[in-house]
């Protein structure tokens, strides 16, 4: 068994794509997986699952969620391992002190060709980003409601993205330390 981490993109947003986390996870259950925890109802959760491939396990729990609840969300799917590296590879420590300022965004594949300079003409004067693998860490510390390059990060690396706050990434790397 693989411990797998699930990032659900817009569930439970505005009264929208309503996922109740305890039908998530009963889902999950009928489905094989075991270990199952999850964190806040923006779709964070930690389990094991016999499946080795992450597009196609992904690919089945949007079904599954279309299915009974009418609507398919974008599922991210990474390993604890990979957590762990995006966690590590954080190229902003002093940003550590404010989780809230400093934001991940996991894509779904690799970035190419991704456009610097248009990344750099967006992002706002106190802003710092860097590429790294397949995560973009943005640190805007004066609000990510306010960042235009947050607003725009999908589209400027043409890879859909599902973004994460530094506390949330560190609450779900635990959940998975705990369960393992």
């Amino acid at each position: 068994m693989s411990q797998w981490i699930a990032l659900f993109r817009g569930i439970n947003v505005g009264g929208k794509n309503i996922l109740p986390m305890k039908k998530l996870k009963e889902m999950l259950e009928e489905a094989g997986c075991t270990g199952i925890a999850t964190y806040i109802q923006s779709g964070n959760v930690v389990f094991s699952h016999a499946a080795t491939d992450a597009l196609e396990l992904g690919g089945s729990i949007s079904a599954m969620v279309q299915a009974n609840f009418g609507f398919k969300p974008h599922v991210l799917l990474m390993t604890s391992e990979q957590l762990s590296a995006a966690h590590g590879n954080n190229p902003f420590p002093a940003a550590e002190k404010e989780p809230k300022t400093l934001h991940l965004f996991f894509l779904a594949n690799a970035a190419t060709g991704v456009d610097y300079e248009s990344l750099d003409a967006i992002k706002g004067e106190t802003e710092e980003f860097e590429l790294i693998d397949r995560v973009f860490y943005l640190h805007a510390p004066d609000g990510i409601g306010r960042s235009k390059l947050a607003a725009r990060v999908e589209k400027n690396l043409g890879v859909p993205t599902t973004a994460r706050n530094w506390r949330t990434v560190e609450t779900v790397l635990q959940l998975a330390i705990d369960l393992q």
